[in-house]
C-alpha cells in the first residue's frame, strides 16, 4: 500500500476535516429535503409524490456539490424517502401506481438519507396534520419520541455503552405511558456503510441480541427512536408493501429467471451499496425479479411494519458526530407545538436532560463562530429540559 493510500485509509473518520465537511454537507441536504417534503404535507397530498419530492430534492441538491472536484465524488440518496402514516411504523415508499393520500389529523413520519462521497446523514421527523397545538395521545407519543431522542443524544458519548441508551429510552417512553417499538436499531455509520457493526437496540429481549459496545471519539451514529401508544411490537402485514431494499454485498447466487437477472443487473449498476426503492426500477420487471433476489438473500428487504389500527406512532431519527469537543447533532428539525399532559418526574430522566452535549475545555480562548444552521439543529440542555414538560417550539414548514 502506498503512502497516499495509507493516508487516505487513516482519514476515513472524523479526524479528517474533509470527512467532517462531507458529513455536514450531506446533513444540510437531508434537512433541506425534509423541509421540502414537510412543506407539501397537506390533506389530499399523494404519498408517492411526497416520496418523489424528497428523493428528487436530494438528487438536485447533491448535484450542485463538488462539481469541480478532480476526483469523481459519488453522492445522492442514501436512504429513499419514506412517508409512513398513523399506525404504520416505517419504510412506506409506495410504487408509482399507489393512490394513498394524506388526510387531516394524520400522524406523518418522514424518513430519508443523503450521502456525499459515501458519508451518510439520515433523518426522520414526525408531523401531525392538525391546526393548532398537538394534543391527546398524539402529543404524548410525539413528546416521548422527542425526549427519548434528547436523552439518547446526551448518552451517546465516549465512555458510555449501547445498553445505557437502550435502558434510558425505554424509561423515558414509560414516563409518557408509551412504548419504544421493538426491532428498531440505531447503527454506527461509516463511509458507504449505513449499518456498521456497533448497534444500539431499541428494546432488549431474548429474541434480539447485539454485542456490547462502547462509544468512542470520532465515531458517527444514526440514532433511531420509534415510540408507540400500542404494545410496541410492530408486525409485517403484507410483504407486497415492501419496496425498499439494499444489496447484500456478501451474497452471490446465479439467478434462474431472466427478469430477475435483468433487475439484479440494474440494481448492481444503479444501487450497488445504498438502500433504494423499487419505484426507481422498471416496475413490471421489478415485481417479478425482486422476489427471486430476496428469496436467495441477494437483497435485504426493509419491511413496512404496523402497530394496531388506532395506535399512535412517532419516529425521530438524527445523525450525530462524536467530535473531540462533544456531540454534534447534524440532522433534525424542531417539532410543531405539542401539549402533552405527561411530565417526566423521574430524577434520572431530569439528570440526563440536564447533561450538556459539548465537552468543557480547560482554559480560556475565543468561542468559535458557529456555522450557519447549527442553531437550528442543536438543542441546548435547557431547551431539552423544557421540552420534557410537553411543550416544544413551533416548526415553520414553509422553507
Amino acid at each position: 500500500m502506498s503512502d497516499d493510500e495509507v493516508k487516505e485509509e487513516k482519514e476515513l473518520d472524523l479526524t479528517s476535516p474533509d470527512v467532517v465537511t462531507k458529513y455536514k454537507c450531506a446533513a444540510e441536504v437531508a434537512n433541506k429535503a425534509l423541509q421540502a417534503v414537510l412543506a407539501d404535507c397537506k390533506p389530499g397530498a399523494k404519498i408517492v409524490d411526497l416520496c418523489e419530492k424528497g428523493d428528487s430534492s436530494i438528487r438536485d441538491l447533491t448535484a450542485l456539490m463538488y462539481k469541480n472536484s478532480k476526483k469523481k465524488i459519488d453522492k445522492g440518496v442514501a436512504f429513499p424517502t419514506c412517508v409512513s402514516v398513523n399506525n404504520t411504523v416505517c419504510h412506506f415508499s409506495p410504487l408509482a401506481s399507489d393512490e394513498s393520500v394524506l388526510a387531516a389529523n394524520d400522524i406523518v413520519k418522514i424518513d430519508l438519507g443523503c450521502h456525499v462521497d459515501g458519508f451518510i446523514a439520515v433523518v426522520a421527523h414526525t408531523h401531525v396534520l392538525s391546526e393548532g397545538p398537538v394534543t391527546g395521545r398524539a402529543a404524548d407519543v410525539l413528546a416521548a419520541a422527542h425526549t427519548a431522542a434528547e436523552v439518547a443524544l446526551r448518552l451517546v458519548r465516549p465512555g458510555k455503552k449501547n445498553k445505557d441508551v437502550t435502558d434510558a429510552i425505554q424509561k423515558v417512553a414509560a414516563a409518557y405511558d408509551c412504548k419504544i417499538a421493538e426491532g428498531v436499531l440505531s447503527h454506527q455509520l461509516k463511509q458507504f456503510v449505513i449499518d456498521a457493526n456497533k448497534v444500539i437496540l431499541s428494546v432488549s429481549n431474548p429474541e434480539t441480541r447485539v454485542d456490547d459496545a462502547e462509544f468512542e471519539e470520532n465515531e458517527v451514529y444514526a440514532i433511531d427512536i420509534v415510540t408507540s401508544t400500542g404494545d410496541g411490537k410492530p408486525k409485517l402485514l403484507d410483504e407486497k408493501q415492501t419496496t425498499v431494499y439494499k444489496r447484500a454485498v456478501d451474497k452471490n447466487y446465479h439467478l434462474k429467471m431472466k427478469a430477475s437477472r435483468f433487475i439484479f443487473s440494474e440494481i448492481n449498476t444503479k444501487f450497488p451499496i445504498m438502500p433504494f426503492t423499487a419505484r426507481a426500477l422498471e416496475e413490471k420487471r421489478a415485481r417479478l425479479g425482486i422476489v427471486e433476489c430476496v428469496n436467495h438473500e441477494l437483497l435485504q428487504p426493509y419491511p413496512v411494519l404496523h402497530e394496531k389500527p388506532g395506535d399512535c406512532v412517532a419516529h425521530i431519527k438524527f445523525t450525530v458526530l462524536l467530535m473531540p469537543n462533544g456531540s454534534d447533532k447534524i440532522t433534525g428539525l424542531p417539532l410543531q407545538e405539542c401539549q402533552s399532559t405527561k411530565v417526566p418526574e423521574d430524577p434520572e430522566i431530569k439528570a440526563w436532560l440536564a447533561l450538556g452535549t459539548k465537552s468543557k475545555k480547560k482554559g480560556g480562548g475565543k468561542k468559535k463562530k458557529g456555522k450557519k444552521g447549527d442553531a437550528m439543529i442543536e438543542d441546548s440542555s435547557e431547551t431539552a429540559a423544557e421540552s420534557a414538560t410537553g411543550t416544544t417550539d413551533t416548526m415553520d414548514t414553509s422553507a
